[in-house]
This record gives structure tokens, sequence and C-alpha cells, in this order.
């Protein structure tokens, strides 16, 4: 179900056909996080995930996005404002509003990954793990730069 919140000349909605899927990328392939992802990975992630994007006046200024079962896990991923929009609790109001989806609220456990952000995300609840050493991943940090050398 799509849903859509307003503040002022902001808009933010779940709808997947308002996202500016270029304009994501350009951001993206760009970011510490996703720096390099090939234009189709990011396509693929987006359509597998429940989608927050970020508007004022026809134009998308921030994104963030949901990877979850809906029943008990979420990862939060790809949280952005553009530099221009910043300064304005616009992503403070994002994550208030992921944070009281609906369809999120029976969620065992939430999860994310910051550099830079800690502060952003303690307002809405988020802390260091308690267990750290329980925590594990798997990880391959290059995968952008190897996709990126396959043939066509």
């Amino acid at each position: 179900m799509i849903q859509e919140w307003r503040r002022g000349e902001y808009l933010i909605s779940t709808d997947k056909s308002l996202l500016d899927l270029s304009a994501i990328h350009s951001f993206l392939v760009r970011s510490y996080w996703a720096e390099g992802i090939p234009f189709e990975t990011m396509k693929k992630s987006i359509e597998h995930s429940l989608n927050f994007g970020v508007y004022t006046v026809g134009r998308q200024v921030g994104f963030a996005r949901v990877i979850t079962d809906y029943a008990t896990f979420a990862y939060i991923g790809d949280v952005y404002i553009l530099e221009d929009f910043r300064g304005q609790g616009l992503s403070k109001w994002l994550m208030q509003v992921i944070a009281d989806h609906p369809e999120l609220q029976s969620l065992r456990r939430w999860t994310l990954l910051t550099r830079d952000a800690h502060e952003l995300y303690r307002k809405t609840g988020f802390l260091e793990p308690q267990n750290p050493e329980r925590f594990m991943e798997k990880a391959n940090p290059d995968i952008y730069k190897s996709e990126a050398s396959k043939p066509d």
C-alpha cells in the first residue's frame, strides 16, 4: 500500500513509480557506502525494498530504503538528503516516518550501518549493539569494482 506524508512543500512517499532512479544512482554511486554501484544492482535493490522518496516541487531530494520481512526484522539503508536541502530537519523527519511506518511496528530488531550519522539515528531509538560480539558479517567491499570490470 502506498503511503504519503506531507510537511510544508515536502513530500515523503513510498510510491516506487515516483522514484527518480537516475537521481538515486547519481548520489549512491558517489557515496562512501555504495561507491561504484552499478545501475542495475541499485535498481534490483530498490525493487526488493520498502522505499521512501523525499520530494519537493517535483524533484527528488532524498531517499531511504528498508529491507524487511515485515514480521521480525528490518535493515535501513541508502539514507540521504541532497546537500542543498540539508539543515531543514528532513533526515530526522524521514527517519521518524520510517520508524512510525504502520507495517513495521511489530519488528523485533532493526539494524543499520553508519560512519558518521550516529546522532541522527539515536533520535529514533538506535543504539550501538549491546552485544557486538554476537554480530557477524560477510563482506565483499570491492564487489562493485569487480562488477565494473565484467565484460558486457
